[in-house]
């Protein structure tokens, strides 16, 4: 194999991975007055989503209340919406997580992992519980 070929099919690999890649956003929330946190249920998600996100939060030092899906942003000073997938590929695994914040009822922050994309990529086998974790964490810093 030649060096032009080497070259060639690096950059096919290097293209191809770039497809397989897995992003994660986050937008801390400012302080706030306050330890409560509302969580707006969301009967769509299973997996034990919303009691790992509620020990989470009450890991971070909130009273976590959670209120049911028809429940109003405005309902409490600080309130939590929540969306999440898992995918099938050799095993289970956590797919995409998004955790929004709103303060009295205006956006405040977002946490958002997203593996779709994650095709051949490993790293996409993660600890679903930790990863929400590690969300909280950088979403509500401090």
């Amino acid at each position: 194999m030649n060096a032009l070929s080497k070259n060639l099919v690096a950059a096919m690999f290097v293209f191809g991975m770039a497809g397989c890649a897995i992003h994660q956003n986050v937008k801390p929330v400012e302080r706030f007055e306050g330890k409560q946190i509302c969580v707006i249920e969301n009967p769509a998600v299973k997996f034990d989503f919303l009691p790992t996100l509620k020990k989470a939060l009450e890991g971070r030092g909130y009273t976590v209340q959670v209120l049911p899906q028809t429940a109003a942003l405005r309902e409490c000073m600080v309130t939590a919406t929540y969306t999440a997938n898992w995918r099938w590929d050799m095993a289970m695994y956590l797919a995409y997580a998004e955790i929004k914040v709103y303060k009295d009822g205006q956006f405040a922050g977002e946490a958002i992992y997203n593996s779709l994309k994650g095709g051949a990529n490993m790293s996409k086998f993660i600890n679903g519980e930790a990863k929400i974790g590690e969300l909280v964490n950088q979403l509500f810093p401090g």
